[in-house]
This record gives C-alpha cells, structure tokens and sequence, in this order.
C-alpha cells in the first residue's frame, strides 16, 4: 500500500472510530445513570466502566506513542469519572489521534515503539499498528456497550464502518 492510500484509510478509520464513538455516547447519555451504572451480565459490568476502559487503554498507548510514563497500573480505573466527563475525555483523544494520523508521515507511522504491557511483558508495534489497535479494540468494546443497551432494553444506532461508509 503507497503513502498516500495508506494514511488515507488510517484517516478514514480515525474518523469512523470518532463517528461511532458519537452515536455510541449520544445513546448512553440519554440513558437514565442508573442504566449506565447498573452492574449487567459482562466482562467489565457496567456501560460507563466499558467506556472507561476503551478510554484507559487509549490514554496507556499515547503515552507509548508519547514516549512518556502513565500512572495506569490496570486496563482501567478503580473509580470512573462521570459519563459527561468521560465523553469529553473521549473527544479530546480522538482528536488527539486523529491529528497524529494527519501530520505523520510514511516513516513516522512505520516507527516502531518498544513498551511494556500493563499486564507484564514487552510489546513492540509500529505507530501504525497502535491505531488500528486503537480503532478496532474501541469498536470491539462498543459491541460490550450495546449488549448492554440491548438488556436494558434500549436500543443503539447500527454503527458498523459499512454504515458509516454509506452514511459519510
């Protein structure tokens, strides 16, 4: 894949993690908060510690992508901030990441960063990879998100990238 296709589709799925982030929030946040912190049958209990942890994860590997420390000693928080917070959080990270898939180069994204996982261990993965690590682990985590809805019963916007490839 040449330069300009290839950060074209890490644009592209940059911009379909922000879409479906929008329609997975504008969901939740219409939900009452006991809904969004009522323990339910899932790996991490709840709606708002699912959110949490895409978020934590995210905020973990900028920081390998930073090259500097996080505090983070787990894949998410003994406390979760509030539901409008967090989306604001949120927001501000996917526009961190987006920026950094705009202004890097061919090279940059070919970088490796050597790191250590939270749970032990080292890792090693080129920038490139960290994003599409970023944009595929948040839409497997949205799927925790609407099973969730789904028991409450609630119900959220198909948010597939076929969707958002018709839609934008």
């Amino acid at each position: 894949m040449d330069h300009i296709s290839q950060n074209n589709t890490l644009k592209m799925l940059m911009n379909y993690k922000i879409w479906a982030d929008e329609i997975t929030y504008d969901s939740v946040l219409k939900l009452p908060e006991a809904e969004i912190t009522k323990i339910r049958e899932s790996n991490f209990k709840t709606i708002i510690h699912t959110l949490n942890h895409i978020y934590v994860v995210e905020d973990i590997f900028k920081a390998h992508l930073t090259g500097s420390k996080h505090s983070y000693t787990t894949r998410n928080t003994d406390e979760t901030p509030p539901i409008q917070k967090l989306w604001n959080a949120t927001k501000t990270m996917n526009g961190w990441y987006l920026d950094l898939v705009e202004r890097s180069s061919q090279d940059e994204l070919s970088t490796i960063i050597e790191f250590e996982f939270v749970g032990g261990g080292n890792g090693r993965m080129s920038r490139e990879e960290i994003i599409l690590h970023i944009v595929n682990h948040a839409t497997y985590h949205r799927g925790f998100v609407s099973n969730m809805m789904y028991q409450i019963p609630a119900k959220i916007p198909a948010n597939d990238l076929p969707v958002f490839l018709r839609d934008s």
